[in-house]
């Protein structure tokens, strides 16, 4: 039996990388990090798509607040708003948490092993994030050297993969992706600024609602809370 573990943050892309393990995997389960984001609304939504769904999850606590570094970790770091004219960027953006996806990946891999399973899925691409050095393919393959020499796989084990299926998609065609599987969008949190509703003013608003609009769809979280008259 095709089993795999899928990294579930609740967002837009981890959404769609569940409705495309979905598809292709036997046994899909969900593993969720509380890492002291800004935005803990994303775990309980998380948590909502994964009940509905009937998707097995499990959230791991791994505090990363103290390390610091980041505005989505620490609170007295502002929220960088997209500049009116791009500019070249200087580095990581003040919404990149040091490693943060490198962390989660060894964390997922010893879950997993520990537990025989051998495929990890995530939802890492780089339209939204060019400047993110933990979302790209070369990281992605490194990162898979490192869980295949760190793991039993050394001693000639089963050989875990880290499955990134929507590396070469911009966000537009990750939706459409998502919606052709099936992908319930209602529950999935993008906003940093940590409500469930979308502050329209952050780098993530601005590219899931530009994503949803070359879609020609209403975003589905927006028609829920609308329904619900959540204000």
């Amino acid at each position: 039996m095709k089993s795999c573990v899928v990294l579930f943050s609740g967002g837009l892309d981890s959404t769609t990388a569940l409705a495309w393990a979905r598809s292709r995997y036997d046994d899909v389960r969900a593993l969720t990090f509380d890492y002291g984001q800004r935005h803990r609304v994303e775990i309980a939504m998380a948590r909502k798509t994964a009940r509905r769904l009937g998707v097995p999850q499990t959230i791991l606590k791994v505090d990363l607040r103290p390390i610091g570094g980041s505005a989505l970790t620490d609170r007295r770091i502002p929220l960088p708003r997209p500049p009116r004219r791009p500019s070249a960027p200087a580095g990581p953006p003040a919404t990149y948490v040091p490693f943060r996806n490198g962390i989660f990946l060894a964390l997922a891999a010893a879950w997993a092993e520990a537990r025989g399973v051998r495929d990890l899925v995530c939802g890492f691409h780089v339209e939204d994030s060019p400047d993110y050095p933990d979302t790209t393919g070369d990281f992605v393959r490194a990162m898979e050297r490192a869980v295949r020499a760190g793991t039993r796989a050394a001693f000639g084990g089963p050989r875990p993969r880290i499955v990134a299926p929507l590396l070469g998609l911009g966000k537009t065609d990750i939706i459409r992706l998502g919606l052709r599987l099936g992908a319930d969008y209602s529950y999935s949190v993008s906003c940093y600024a940590g409500a469930e509703r979308p502050c329209g003013v952050c780098s993530s608003c601005r590219f899931r609602a530009r994503a949803w609009k070359a879609v020609g769809r209403q975003d589905p979280l927006l028609a829920r809370l609308r329904k619900e008259g959540t204000p």
